[in-house]
């Protein structure tokens, strides 16, 4: 019988083989592939043959001994090495994998969260809080450009991602979603290159080492989304290839924008108009995904913050550090590892419940206004996916976290002694 691949984690094999990885999965039986390819499929394909140098049958497709893997994201897989990945795919049950290396198993479910909500409400922030509200406007402007780019153009190719079988894949909530470009690849690379870019004029530090850092995270995200089965390499290249042409062209005005941002008096009005017209404006779709409703609150997060930073500059409270810049990093006593995390939990605390209170009452608001019996469960959840009502919550919800973020966090801390 054929076998396919059962999972991402085949991608490492190919780029790594000779270099001693162990298995984290490894591969039974499987269902046999159908030939007719669609050309985007092929073009996935065609992409992984440049990157790794692998070639493929006539029919787009290998058969292969039992327990031998491929690499993930395509409908004609490719032979790689025997016995790196135990799964089965029977038909009726979905797929199943076992995992056989939690270690690595767990390095890229944790990297592939690098790019999830979760990780933007709680970490993001922490840069706020805990080393420059500078560095936190440079990345929050830029993530919300590159996030919006990526979005729009996914919902514009609409091309497909992996097909399931024969990828198994780890994550099913984004799944409904396109795949071409990669926004996770897309938030890494411009998260670590803008920290990195920004610091240097703030903080002192070896850029080699900071180079290091930023090139291991993106790369971590960018793999983490192969192994995970939501991506083909030419998602995550292409990915990674946008945001850096972003980046490039925006970084001579990063700094005529900050002072726009800081010092206009149009700056709060533009900030929340501008992304409010581009949630509603955003291209329609045949089928609902999350595509829409995470971009307002991406649109959301930036207005808010961008705001809050203006009104810090109206107050004159920034927060900033005081001193000739470019200032040294923190120094890592326990005193300052207690009060950073103290820090973190106390605003993380705040952003959750203010999320979660801005999220309750605009809800209620449209689902008043729209008559909408928000009481059943069913009613509310599908009206919620409506443009008219998912685009104007998510993003007051988030522009509210923002808010709170940027002016209130820090205030809070000062009457605690934690800044």
């Amino acid at each position: 019988m054929d076998h396919i691949n059962c999972t991402g984690v085949g991608a490492f094999e190919s780029l790594y083989s000779g270099v001693g990885m162990r298995s984290i999965l490894h591969c039974t039986e499987g269902p046999t592939s159908d030939a007719s390819t669609p050309p985007i499929v092929l073009l996935n394909q065609l992409s992984l043959c440049i990157a790794i140098g692998t070639s493929q049958s006539s029919d787009g497709f290998h058969n292969t001994r039992k327990g031998s893997f491929h690499f993930p994201a395509l409908v004609g897989p490719l032979h790689t090495h025997p016995c790196f990945l135990v799964s089965s795919l029977q038909a009726g049950s979905g797929p199943r994998y076992q995992v056989t290396n939690w270690p690595l198993h767990f390095l890229f479910l944790v990297s592939a969260g690098l790019g999830h909500e979760l990780f933007y409400i709680t970490c993001l922030p922490s840069i706020h809080w805990s080393l420059d509200p500078f560095l936190c406007r440079r990345l929050v402007n830029m993530w919300t450009l590159v996030m919006y780019v990526g979005q729009v153009t996914k919902d514009v190719l609409k091309l497909p991602r992996p097909l399931s079988p024969p990828v198994v894949k780890l994550e099913t909530r984004v799944d409904a979603e396109y795949g071409l470009p990669s926004t996770h690849a897309m938030a890494a690379t411009a998260i670590s290159f803008t920290v990195l870019l920004s610091a240097p004029s703030r903080l002192q530090f070896q850029f080699e080492v900071g180079l290091l850092i930023a090139l291991t995270l993106s790369s971590l995200v960018c793999l983490s989304r192969l192994y995970t089965g939501m991506h083909s390499v030419l998602d995550v290249l292409c990915g990674a290839l946008l945001s850096a042409l972003i980046l490039a062209l925006t970084f001579p005005y990063w700094e005529a924008f900050d002072r726009l941002q800081l010092t206009s008096g149009a700056s709060p009005v533009a900030a929340l108009l501008l992304p409010l017209l581009l949630g509603y404006t955003y291209p329609r779709v045949e089928r609902y995904s999350t595509t829409r409703g995470d971009t307002a609150t991406i649109l959301g997060a930036g207005a808010g913050c961008s705001v809050g930073y203006w009104a810090n500059e109206r107050l004159g409270l920034t927060f900033e550090p005081r001193g000739p810049l470019p200032a040294p990093l923190p120094a890592l006593t326990p005193g300052a590892l207690a009060r950073g995390a103290a820090r973190f939990l106390v605003g993380v605390a705040a952003l959750l419940a203010t999320r979660q209170a801005a999220k309750a009452s605009s809800l209620r608001a449209l689902y008043a206004w729209y008559g909408v019996r928000g009481g059943d469960r069913a009613t509310g959840a599908a009206a919620a996916r409506r443009r008219e009502i998912e685009v104007p919550y998510k993003f007051f919800t988030y522009t509210a976290v923002g808010l709170v973020n940027a002016v209130l966090v820090n205030r809070v801390f000062v009457l605690l002694g934690l800044l």
